[in-house]
């Protein structure tokens, strides 16, 4: 079961309204999603810990892929940080799981189908290629273990590379 943001966060979250970018230093908007093998995630539950959200538009394409190999790649460096990573799409569960894999992603892939996080975070085209509605940007946010953006990147065209360096830097100074 896909479990999203309750209806208590839509109504009270400021967040959640259009056109309201998050910021360094905003509380992070708490969520539970679904990943690749069917658990369910909660942001809340890793209090304590480093977390990297790497939202992306599409499973099996070019540049996301490209994205997830080399964060799977380089996957100990985020470990070494007490950093939890996590690849977000609007793709299905069951898409994710293929994706993952294939390409033996060794982090996290959750299912944002019904777009709320997407939404949240202010990283949701309105319309993408093709028509295509509702698609995450190409978007990168480091939580720190109390739960504060420390580090935020939403990316206006999706062929762009997230600054990995910029998110190591971020980590390392936490």
């Amino acid at each position: 079961m896909l479990l999203v943001l309750s209806h208590t966060f839509k109504q009270t979250n400021p967040l959640n309204k259009k056109n309201m970018s998050l910021k360094i230093g905003d509380k992070a908007p708490l969520f539970t999603l679904t990943d690749s093998d069917k658990k369910d995630i909660s942001l809340a539950d890793l209090k304590g810990k480093n977390v990297v959200l790497l939202f992306y538009p599409a499973a099996f394409t070019g540049t996301c892929t490209k994205e997830l190999c080399q964060t799977r790649d380089e996957l100990s460096f985020y470990n070494d940080l007490n950093a939890t990573v996590f690849g977000i799409s609007v793709d299905m569960i069951y898409t994710l799981a293929k994706f993952k894999a294939e390409n033996n992603y060794n982090f996290t892939l959750l299912s944002d189908f019904n777009k709320e996080v997407s939404t949240a975070y202010d990283c949701i085209f309105d319309v993408w290629n093709h028509g295509m509605k509702g698609v995450s940007k190409r978007a990168s946010f480091v939580i720190d273990k109390d739960g504060i953006i420390r580090y935020s990147e939403v990316l206006a065209t999706a062929g762009e590379y997230p600054n990995f360096d910029a998110i190591k830097a971020t980590l390392k100074s936490l």
